[in-house]
């Protein structure tokens, strides 16, 4: 059985960070306060941001796959790798279509050719011929995946497609569950990974947004199946991000769940005992690029989970 979590963890050190008005309108998560501020200013910060957390994480013996944003083309969130390609365990590459056409630049052979010196790359499986229909998935933030058991999650949205998740399915033999979910306000969740962590024995997950009944009741049946422990989280702590965690690995195996300070600062404190016995947790200040980007420490991380050379 593939192992769900990895050691392997590539990260872009953002060179043009800043707020982008193509994704602000399906990501409730962007604080459009921060619109005006300066592209420097909110660089700056994120730069700041990204070195100790990846310092942090080298520390602890995480390998961090680092390679520095291209300051052309204009990539504002080329922090979040995960959603423009995911790597597995069969030496499949996959990449995905995402709706903003600003963030179709993000994606780099030269990073794949690079990690192909490395790890064995058997395929490449290319989706992003969708975007000519205007049918998305991006990556996994649209996808929590299970990847000991080949199950994807995924909260349809304008940039979760049934379509492209079907051709997923077909492609990568991963079984698909598929729902509906909104933020407090109603409007619909942009990415899947903002309200569900899937780990190797537990899941966290925001049940409550997910709003028809008979789906809600399905998810968590779904989980159960899978033997994860459900950690249910509520609409005000997934809006502060604490949906958007990912379960890593040290080099020695020591499993680590990474998460931004204020994801950690919504959770109760019987929660935190919980997840302290599952996992390590470390958290991080990601104040600048929450705020602008709309996205957390999950989404900074696409897990390597190919297999070394």
């Amino acid at each position: 059985m593939q192992s769900q979590a990895t050691s392997h963890i590539l990260m872009i050190r953002p060179v043009n960070f800043g707020f982008n008005a193509e994704t602000a309108e399906s990501n409730a998560f962007q604080d459009s306060k921060l619109a005006a501020q300066t592209k420097d200013r909110a660089q700056e910060g994120a730069r700041r941001e990204f070195d100790e957390m990846t310092r942090q994480l080298q520390a602890i013996g995480v390998d961090v796959i680092i390679y520095d944003d291209a300051v052309d083309p204009y990539t504002p969130d080329s922090i979040f790798p995960n959603n423009w390609v995911s790597f597995h365990a069969s030496g499949t590459v996959v990449l995905y279509p995402m709706q903003a056409e600003n963030r179709r630049l993000e994606r780099r052979q030269d990073i794949i050719d690079d990690l192909a010196k490395q790890y064995h790359v058997a395929k490449i499986v290319d989706l992003t011929h969708f975007e000519k229909e205007g049918k998305f998935l991006e990556g996994t933030g649209s996808l929590v995946l299970d990847r000991m058991n080949k199950v994807a999650f995924a909260s349809l949205s304008p940039r979760t497609h049934p379509d492209v998740l079907a051709e997923f399915s077909r492609q990568t033999g991963y079984r698909t569950v598929s729902f509906h979910s909104a933020d407090a306000s109603g409007k619909a969740i942009y990415h899947t990974n903002v309200l569900m962590c899937i780990a190797d024995t537990f899941a966290i997950v925001c049940l409550s947004a997910i709003s028809d009944p008979d789906e809600r009741l399905m998810v968590r049946q779904e989980l159960e199946k899978l033997n994860k422990r459900i950690i249910d989280i509520s609409l005000e702590q997934m809006a502060n991000f604490a949906g958007n965690m990912l379960m890593i690995t040290t080099r020695k195996g020591q499993k680590l769940l990474v998460m931004s300070t204020r994801a950690f600062e919504s959770l109760t404190p019987k929660q935190i005992d919980l997840l302290d016995d599952y996992a390590t947790l470390l958290h991080f200040d990601l104040s600048v690029i929450e705020g602008n980007g709309g996205g957390s420490a999950r989404c900074m991380m696409a897990e390597v989970h190919l297999p070394r050379k």
